[in-house]
């Protein structure tokens, strides 16, 4: 009678697969000319404007005044700057306009996406072309245009009546402009968003009975949240740089100082009174809000994402 014996398999050794050194290599290639530029014309520029804002210039020379030095100011520019009222008058200028321009380009870029990914929507492509094709134009360009629909001499929308350059018409005047030309490119973000919601969900509502504007409101906006977060950011921002319709629109009108917004007060210090240390400390205390601002956006923005995931 023959006996078996159970042997034990060892386990043979595999080497781990060895990794590709230019696998890892590949990413920060790409992604170096991207921070390059970032470091050139971002993080540079904020540099130089800052050590800028801490100097000014002191004449030397005695009594005659021969010649003239930087020399280091410490924060005396943005004293100056925090204690000008036209700074923060040309702020609640540009606040006032994005009280009117964010939502609204919120309300209309969201209304647009939902119209288009509607079931009965037809000829979409031509449709958010149509309303992406302002994006495209130049923001001088289109403030020119709207100013001639803004002149009573010209304007077919109503300039005879409505007084589109007064002292309150202006605040609306210039938001339509800055919001026309930016609800294209966020109506194509929040578009994308909807889309890329898995088809399923829609069919299972409709099963139940959901009506198309109840899966709008209550299945497309709360999983679209994150992409409406994004938009706002976008908008916040666009409300902070606010400079090109307001300058384009200011020989048109006499309600548009030379310091009617922040930037517009930066550029007149810098460039047109030759204050460029003043203009530096105004532009580095306005990027210190923008980053403050940016920030707050993108924590209630995920906040509101959260709650709306749950």
């Amino acid at each position: 009678m023959t006996t078996l014996r159970s042997e034990t398999v060892k386990p043979v050794a595999v080497a781990p697969p060895r990794r590709r050194r230019h696998g890892s290599v590949l990413p920060v290639l790409l992604v170096a000319p991207a921070v390059l530029l970032l470091v050139l014309f971002t993080f540079a520029p904020a540099v130089y404007a800052f050590v800028l804002s801490v100097l000014k210039v002191q004449v030397t020379g005695g009594l005659l005044g021969t010649s003239t030095a930087q020399v280091f100011a410490g924060f005396e520019n943005y004293v100056d700057t925090l204690a000008d009222p036209e700074f923060w008058d040309s702020l609640g200028r540009m606040l006032i306009i994005a009280v009117i321009g964010v939502p609204a380009t919120l309300f209309f870029a969201t209304l647009f996406a939902l119209c288009l990914d509607a079931n009965r929507a037809r000829l979409t492509g031509i449709w958010r072309l149509a309303i992406f094709l302002p994006y495209a134009v130049p923001g001088v360009i289109a403030s020119l245009l709207w100013g001639f629909l803004y002149l009573p001499a010209t304007s077919p929308i109503g300039g005879q009546f409505i007084d589109y350059f007064g002292n309150t018409g202006i605040f609306f005047a210039v938001a339509n402009v800055a919001t026309w030309g930016v609800i294209g490119f966020n109506m194509v973000v929040l578009f994308t968003a909807v889309r890329a919601i898995p088809k399923e969900i829609f069919d299972a509502a409709q099963i139940d009975g959901a009506s198309e504007l109840q899966i709008a409101l209550r299945i497309k906006l709360p999983m679209i949240a994150p992409a409406l977060s994004m938009v706002a950011l976008f908008s916040v921002i666009g409300a902070l740089q606010l400079f090109n319709e307001p300058t384009t629109l200011k020989p048109l009108t006499n309600a548009i100082s030379s310091t009617w917004v922040p930037l517009m007060r930066v550029y007149s210090d810098a460039f047109v009174n030759n204050n460029i240390y003043g203009g530096a400390a105004s532009a580095f205390t306005l990027l210190v809000m923008t980053v403050a601002a940016t920030v707050l956006v993108n924590v209630i923005g995920n906040r509101i994402s959260k709650r709306s995931a749950r």
